[in-house]
Protein backbone atom coordinates (compact mmCIF):
# COMPACT_ATOMS: atom_id res chain seq x y z
CA UNK A 1 0.00 0.00 0.00
CA UNK A 2 1.27 3.47 -0.92
CA UNK A 3 0.76 5.97 1.91
CA UNK A 4 1.31 9.71 1.64
CA UNK A 5 1.68 11.53 4.97
CA UNK A 6 0.85 15.23 4.93
CA UNK A 7 1.29 17.99 7.51
CA UNK A 8 1.82 21.74 7.29
CA UNK A 9 5.56 22.04 6.66
CA UNK A 10 6.73 18.42 6.19
CA UNK A 11 9.37 18.91 8.86
CA UNK A 12 8.16 17.05 11.94
CA UNK A 13 4.96 14.99 11.88
CA UNK A 14 4.72 13.76 8.29
CA UNK A 15 8.50 13.36 7.92
CA UNK A 16 8.61 11.26 11.10
CA UNK A 17 5.66 9.15 9.90
CA UNK A 18 7.24 8.58 6.47
CA UNK A 19 10.40 7.18 8.04
CA UNK A 20 8.66 5.30 10.83
CA UNK A 21 6.39 3.29 8.50
CA UNK A 22 8.62 2.83 5.45
CA UNK A 23 9.16 -0.84 6.30
CA UNK A 24 5.39 -1.49 6.46
CA UNK A 25 4.18 0.59 3.50
CA UNK A 26 5.56 2.46 0.52
CA UNK A 27 5.72 5.91 2.06
CA UNK A 28 6.19 9.52 1.03
CA UNK A 29 5.57 12.75 2.88
CA UNK A 30 4.67 16.28 1.89
CA UNK A 31 3.67 19.63 3.32
CA UNK A 32 0.89 22.00 2.43
CA UNK A 33 2.50 25.34 3.30
CA UNK A 34 6.21 24.89 2.59
CA UNK A 35 8.41 25.91 -0.35
CA UNK A 36 7.48 22.78 -2.33
CA UNK A 37 3.87 22.01 -1.41
CA UNK A 38 2.21 18.69 -2.16
CA UNK A 39 1.59 18.12 -5.85
CA UNK A 40 -1.16 16.52 -7.89
CA UNK A 41 1.34 13.81 -8.86
CA UNK A 42 1.97 12.94 -5.19
CA UNK A 43 -1.77 12.83 -4.44
CA UNK A 44 -2.33 10.59 -7.48
CA UNK A 45 0.48 8.23 -6.39
CA UNK A 46 -1.04 7.45 -3.00
CA UNK A 47 -3.52 4.69 -2.19
CA UNK A 48 -4.13 6.33 1.18
CA UNK A 49 -3.45 9.88 2.29
CA UNK A 50 -2.87 10.48 5.98
CA UNK A 51 -3.20 14.04 7.26
CA UNK A 52 -2.31 15.13 10.76
CA UNK A 53 -5.25 17.54 11.22
CA UNK A 54 -8.75 17.85 9.75
CA UNK A 55 -7.96 21.31 8.36
CA UNK A 56 -5.35 19.69 6.10
CA UNK A 57 -8.02 17.40 4.64
CA UNK A 58 -10.07 20.50 3.79
CA UNK A 59 -7.08 22.14 2.15
CA UNK A 60 -6.48 19.08 -0.04
CA UNK A 61 -10.16 19.18 -1.06
CA UNK A 62 -9.76 22.83 -2.10
CA UNK A 63 -6.54 22.31 -4.05
CA UNK A 64 -7.37 18.96 -5.67
CA UNK A 65 -11.19 18.62 -5.76
CA UNK A 66 -11.34 15.86 -8.39
CA UNK A 67 -8.62 13.72 -6.82
CA UNK A 68 -9.96 14.33 -3.32
CA UNK A 69 -13.18 12.48 -4.13
CA UNK A 70 -11.21 9.44 -5.38
CA UNK A 71 -8.91 9.08 -2.37
CA UNK A 72 -9.16 7.56 1.07
CA UNK A 73 -8.00 10.32 3.40
CA UNK A 74 -7.50 9.65 7.09
CA UNK A 75 -6.98 12.31 9.74
CA UNK A 76 -4.89 11.35 12.75
CA UNK A 77 -5.79 14.45 14.79
CA UNK A 78 -2.19 15.06 15.89
CA UNK A 79 -1.52 18.72 16.75
CA UNK A 80 1.56 20.58 15.56
CA UNK A 81 3.33 20.52 18.94
CA UNK A 82 6.00 17.87 18.30
CA UNK A 83 9.55 17.89 17.04
CA UNK A 84 10.98 15.56 14.42
CA UNK A 85 11.28 11.99 15.77
CA UNK A 86 10.18 13.07 19.25
CA UNK A 87 9.40 9.89 21.26
CA UNK A 88 5.88 11.07 22.13
CA UNK A 89 5.18 11.72 18.44
CA UNK A 90 6.52 8.29 17.48
CA UNK A 91 4.31 6.59 20.09
CA UNK A 92 1.24 8.57 19.01
CA UNK A 93 1.83 7.76 15.33
CA UNK A 94 2.31 4.05 16.07
CA UNK A 95 -0.91 3.81 18.05
CA UNK A 96 -2.97 5.73 15.48
CA UNK A 97 -1.58 3.91 12.42
CA UNK A 98 -1.92 0.40 13.88
CA UNK A 99 -5.43 0.06 12.37
CA UNK A 100 -4.03 0.68 8.85
CA UNK A 101 -1.74 -2.34 8.99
Amino acid sequence: MKVLFICNQNQNRSKTAEELFRNKFKTKSAGLYNEKPVTEKQISWADVIVVMEDSQRSEIAKRFPKLYMQKRILSLDIPDVYNYNQPELVNTLKSKISHLA
